[in-house]
């Protein structure tokens, strides 16, 4: 469904920047005819808005890698079971860097204050450090994650820029922080594209308005401030979030100039170009045209969110949750038990499964009714639910069959799981008139083996399940 939503904008995007980019084309070719030669060979104006657009995207990437080692359980579990054998979240950074091409993967632990990296233990973060600034920033910040330009603690000649996420355990108590780091080559390159497309001078300066990122052969100042008659015009760009200025030097040259603060890396992005006064019409053009196709995009694009926001939404919903208990649907769960599958031959755990019935619910629904029958289902799901961990899975997999599978659980300690919610579900009545309603469980347990498919666990738990009917229902049964 996400995938179809992607498609979908994206194809709306591709029309839409399409269908704008040719009417523009069409308006600066008819400008053109008017102008001297001396811009006949150029092409359309880059803006800012283009640039600012393409580091978001190089940006997204990072920040969804950084998301997921911050609540994976390896990582989590790892730091919380006293960082035994570093070389165990050494391997995974490992994987990480090499998996998804970043220059370096960290975790640093709030605990020993050790910085792990893929090629070991670095050192020992201070707050007495001034290198070391980012992560007690990072710890005592209240959003999820950073940005940060900074130099590289595995090699002190390189500035990455780094996506530094918040670790915290189940509790939400903060352990660390981890993430990845990429080279600013991205966004020079990004830059000597630009340049050489559009012919503009493109670079970075900070809120001081020193130079601090540019392209092949800027041969500009290092400080905005020390531009020829330019001191009014810095202030006004590094006061404002986005300027647009015409510049006019001692001897009539003009320039148009445009600026906008990026916040991820806290740096203002210039834009420049000089014109002759027939260029500043065919800009100015094209400025507007750009400006109004942009607001027009802006306004269909948020239309076209909000309303697959909502459908995509009920949707998902409809397909991954059993509607009556609210818990996962055999779809969803059967894409659960894929994923750790898939994880288990590089982070080896135990995993068990616990298969579930109702004890004679056919008589419950023979004697009180399909309602009754009903929240008596929701009643033992509620029960379940509130004794098992965030981590774990519950599924409705069919009729009055339950199925719950436990991630870092071996089977005795799913045993011990399933009697306690056995006696918890005992205990708990459901009122049905002036009467109440005691039902029982038969569970099934058994522990995962690797490389098994979903239908061989779960009959070898069947399998005990009936085995506990056929001893008399009420109790737990490990499989052989």
């Amino acid at each position: 469904m996400l995938k179809r939503k992607y498609l979908f904008v994206t194809a709306l995007i591709i029309l839409m920047v399409a269908g704008f980019t040719a009417t523009s084309l069409t308006s600066y070719f008819v400008a053109r005819e008017s102008l001297s030669s001396s811009i006949s060979n150029q092409m359309l104006p880059l803006t800012s808005d283009n640039i600012y657009s393409e580091i978001q995207r190089d940006l997204l990437r990072p920040i969804l890698i950084s998301s997921v080692m911050a609540s994976d359980t390896f990582v989590r579990d790892w730091a919380l079971s006293g960082e035994e054998d570093a070389e165990r979240i050494i391997a995974y950074l490992n994987e990480i860097q090499s998996q998804y091409d970043t220059i370096t993967a960290f975790y640093v632990s709030d605990e020993t204050r050790q910085y792990y990296h893929p090629s070991g233990i670095l050192r020992e973060v201070s707050s007495d450090d001034p290198q070391d600034a980012w992560y007690f920033r990072v710890r005592a910040m209240r959003e999820d994650y950073e940005i940060n330009i900074d130099t590289d603690t595995a090699d002190a000649s390189r500035v990455s820029i780094f996506i530094n996420y918040k670790v915290q355990d189940y509790d939400g108590r903060y352990i660390g922080a981890t993430g990845v780091g990429l080279s600013v080559q991205a966004v020079t390159q990004l830059i000597d594209t630009y340049q050489e497309r559009y012919d503009r001078t493109i670079y970075f300066v900070d809120r001081q308005g020193n130079v601090t990122l540019t392209g092949r052969g800027y041969q500009g100042p290092n400080r905005l401030q020390e531009r020829e008659n330019f001191s009014l015009h810095a202030t006004q760009i590094l006061s404002s979030p986005s300027t647009s200025l015409e510049i006019a030097d001692n001897v009539g040259t003009h320039s148009y100039l445009n600026s906008r603060l990026v916040p991820e890396f806290d740096w203002y992005l210039i834009v420049e170009q000089s014109n002759a006064a027939s260029e500043q019409r065919l800009d100015n053009t094209l400025i507007n045209n750009l400006a109004l196709s942009g607001a027009i995009m802006i306004l269909v694009l948020l239309a076209a969110h909000f309303t697959l926001r909502s459908y995509q939404s009920r949707l998902e919903q409809m397909a991954t949750t059993d509607q009556l208990t609210g818990v996962a649907n055999r779809h969803l769960f059967e894409s659960i038990f894929e994923h750790m599958s898939k994880s288990l031959p590089r982070y080896a755990r135990p995993v068990s499964l616990i298969t579930i019935d109702i004890d004679h619910f056919k008589q419950v629904n023979d004697t009180h009714g399909h309602n009754a029958g009903d929240m008596v289902l929701q009643s033992v799901a509620t029960v379940i639910k509130e004794n098992i961990r965030d981590s774990d899975s519950l599924c409705r997999w069919g009729g009055e069959e339950f199925v719950l599978l436990l991630d870092h659980c071996t089977a005795d300690e799913a045993l011990i799981l399933a009697g306690k919610i056995g006696i918890a579900v005992k205990n708990h009545g459901v009122a049905i008139g002036r009467q109440t309603i005691l039902v029982t469980l038969s569970m099934g347990v058994t522990q995962y083996h690797i490389g098994e498919p979903l239908d061989r666990m779960i009959a070898r738990a069947d399998a005990a399940l009936y085995e506990a009917k056929e001893s008399g229902r009420d109790r737990v049964v490990l499989a052989n």
